[in-house]
């Protein structure tokens, strides 16, 4: 894989592009490749299809007055569809039930994450990354359409105004709806700058439009991977190795040949995929395979060995990732070293929709169809497995039913795995990739196993002196076309996130990590929020404890340390005051209650949660309230961050309770969700969202939401029973504590 990945932050350098006859408009960033057109840096071009004009760019306006944006992003239910057409829709004045979105395929030189310089989904980046970028397109359209009016009319352009799709002149009584001026304004010379609004004439950012996708999902007529269906395609399903590593060493296809309905059993380099006209067939063909693995290099290990040499490991200083002063040091004079270890499973992704893919190979190329979420990074592998060149490998983005990080795959796993089925029949029909929910629980690419030390010592006020934080796991980074932005010697940034960046005043703190890849051999990536997963949960929990060693209020003490980080202390004022802490909890007739907070950053937003719980005299206990402040810039849809938070604080709640995968012996034990719980309804408990008001741009809200749960809810734990817990998930441990 050989494209370039930098941090690019810039995003007023600019390209824009007019199409004719209706507008179509591209905004790029010069100097980018332009992939899938071969046209040159900062250029697009527009075309006529069946009358109708192909879109290329970010926006189009049709005769008919539609309103159509192009997503660079993929919608997988955090609600960027309704995000990037809030930007634009904005901008244009257009009327919001004329605005419709569809994806972008894969085209770095136009569709690229300007913070990543190649198109992808990920790292709450989406409206960040675009929040100029869609504005101008937008803006630079409503100028072009606002040109055309004022040329046909024989009026300045200054008299004009545009509102809710109409372009009108006051004085002359003259309107145009932007269907009726799109081809003139096609012809239009494309402004050099435009001027964006001023955030006090809002009228769609900031306010709650309903989303993009909500009536195409709930009325069935959105479109997934698996609903694609093209001629005389067929569904395949894989065998995999059941040890990560293994290999096949041999196959007895028979009986799954005379399966009826069987076309096709062929070998790739991780299993044996079946294929059949329908998805149970082939499961069928599949369950009569008869494979002797090669497991000589395979992974035999188990969860509970590798936290045994994790421990081992934390004995002994890692490669340092933040020294400020010296923790050791202070903490040899210290009277009193307070210390805490903490642990964290392996954790599956677990999205609603199993992973999948359509895949059409023929002469001029490959085709696919999937949710697409890390587009260059899979155009780029599978041409290299297909041998062809990257503009011959289509991507078509449609929904994806979650993902959590799980589709970003920075290997293209099972579209690599699609791309060897259809290749072994020699492309003569399209193939639909199914992996089952069994398929998916233990295909790999988890959340590492972490195990965190913490130490430190209090001054004579009972503030912290000296606190010293040792990280032991896999990298999800090394190895990836990430490493080279994200490895700087030796430390993996996603690693130690949240802990290297710990932004409490503590005179003497050292963060260290042990990277464990050369021993563990399960595959891992990032999983929502990634390394704020364990990070946030190990500092957010210690400091509570070190309250409480000090005798101080968790959130007084808190406070006490932000001085110089005005935002974590903004939401946890505003998240610890709507909850009414220090307000005594209504009390329980069936068992205690408990009250308990936590601050962290993430993805450049600032979230505080404060988690109440009920502990039932049988030891069970009810999450029954979260009260959640986020302060993330500028709120693009209130209800859109809103739903955020309550998702993320209901998944991170789900892996909290009970979220595990564990290895004996190399195999992993779960397999579905009875043994792979997630949150059901009646777990969820009560959310209030609190959203900070500011004028600072955007940043994420797809994954900040999660951090601060699980500190908080054993925090709230602590306060009912006094009883700690240090490592996840919580299970049966106020039982057993």
């Amino acid at each position: 894989m050989n494209f370039r990945i930098e941090n690019v932050l810039q995003t007023s350098r600019r390209g824009f592009l007019k199409g004719s006859a209706g507008l179509a408009l591209a905004v790029v960033a010069p100097g980018m490749a332009h992939a899938g057109t071969g046209a040159g840096p900062g250029i697009a071009g527009s075309s006529m299809v069946d009358g109708d004009f192909s879109p290329n760019a970010f926006l189009r306006i049709g005769t008919d007055n539609s309103v159509t944006v192009v997503s660079k992003h993929l919608e997988m239910g955090q609600g960027v569809y309704t995000g990037l057409a809030t930007l634009v829709a904005e901008e244009l004045d257009a009327d919001w039930a004329q605005v419709k979105v569809e994806g972008a395929p894969a085209d770095a030189g136009r569709y690229s994450n300007l913070f990543w310089k190649a198109q992808g989904t990920g790292g709450s980046t989406a409206i960040a990354n675009s929040f100029e970028q869609m504005r101008r397109a937008g803006a630079t359209a409503r100028a072009m359409l606002v040109s055309a009016a004022a040329a046909q009319w024989k009026v300045p352009a200054s008299q004009i105004t545009v509102k809710s799709g109409v372009v009108s002149h006051a004085a002359s009584g003259r309107k145009a709806t932007f269907g009726e001026l799109s081809e003139a304004a096609a012809k239009v010379a494309v402004p050099a700058d435009v001027t964006l609004k001023d955030p006090k004439d809002f009228t769609l950012i900031g306010h709650s439009a309903p989303r993009k996708d909500s009536l195409a999902k709930t009325t069935g007529r959105a479109t997934f991977t698996q609903d694609i269906k093209l001629p005389g395609m067929l569904t395949a399903v894989v065998a995999h190795a059941p040890r990560f590593g293994g290999k096949v060493k041999s196959v007895d296809d028979k009986a799954a040949r005379a399966v009826a309905g069987v076309t096709d059993v062929v070998t790739i380099d991780n299993g044996v995929a079946v294929l059949a006209r329908d998805y149970w067939t082939a499961k069928k063909g599949r369950d009569a395979l008869k494979i002797v693995w090669d497991e000589s290099s395979a992974y035999h290990g188990s969860s509970d060995a590798i936290l045994a040499d994790y421990r081992e490991l934390a004995k002994t200083p890692g490669l340092v990732a933040r020294k400020d002063g010296d923790a050791e040091a202070a903490l040899a004079r210290a009277g009193k070293v307070y210390e805490a270890e903490f642990a964290f499973p392996f954790l599956a992704h677990a999205s609603m929709e199993p992973l999948n893919c359509v895949m059409k190979l023929d002469a001029d190329g490959c085709e696919v169809w999937n949710g697409e979420q890390l587009h260059t990074g899979d155009q780029y592998a599978l041409a290299k497995a297909l041998s062809l060149k990257p503009e011959q490998v289509k991507l078509n983005m449609v929904y994806a039913g979650g993902s959590f990080g799980r589709r970003a795959n920075p290997q293209s796993d099972y579209l690599l795995e699609t791309a060897q089925i259809a290749k072994a029949i020699k492309g003569r029909v399209p193939v639909k990739l199914v992996w089952s929910r069994e398929d998916d629980m233990r295909g790999g690419y988890y959340r590492p196993l972490y195990l965190h030390r913490v130490r430190a010592a209090l001054d004579a006020k009972g503030m912290p002196v000296a606190w010293q934080h040792r990280i032991v796991g896999q990298s999800i980074i090394a190895g990836s076309p990430f490493e080279p932005m994200l490895v700087k010697d030796g430390i993996d940034a996603t690693s130690v996130e949240g802990a290297s960046t710990l932004p409490y005043a503590i005179p003497n703190l050292n963060v260290d990590l042990h990277t464990t890849n050369a021993t563990v051999k399960v595959p891992v990536q990032w999983w929502r929020s990634v390394g704020s997963t364990h990070t946030g949960f190990s500092s957010e929990v210690f400091i509570d404890e070190l309250a409480a060693a000090a005798g101080k209020d968790p959130v007084a003490y808190r406070l006490a340390m932000l001085a110089k980080h005005p935002r974590h202390a903004g939401v946890l004022k505003l998240a610890a005051d709507k909850a009414g802490w220090g307000k005594p909890l209504a009390a329980s007739a069936d068992g205690k209650r408990g009250r308990g907070v936590a601050v962290h950053e993430s993805f450049n937003s600032f979230v505080a949660e404060v988690v109440e719980v009920t502990v039932h005299k049988d030891g069970e206990f009810t999450v029954d309230r979260v009260v959640c402040a986020v302060d993330c810039g500028v709120a693009v849809n209130p209800d859109v961050i809103k739903a955020q938070m309550e998702g993320g604080i209901g998944y991170a709640l789900a892996a909290a309770l009970s979220g595990a995968i564990t290895l004996k012996d190399g195999l992993v034990e779960q397999s579905n969700f009875n043994d792979y719980t997630v949150l059901r309804i009646n777990q969820m408990p009560k959310v209030e969202v609190h959203i900070v008001k500011s004028a600072a741009k955007p940043t994420g809200v797809g994954e900040p939401g999660v951090p601060p749960l699980a500190p908080a809810l054993v925090n709230a734990l602590h306060a009912a029973t006094g009883k700690r817990i240090r490592a996840l998930p919580i299970g049966e441990q106020l039982q057993t504590t």
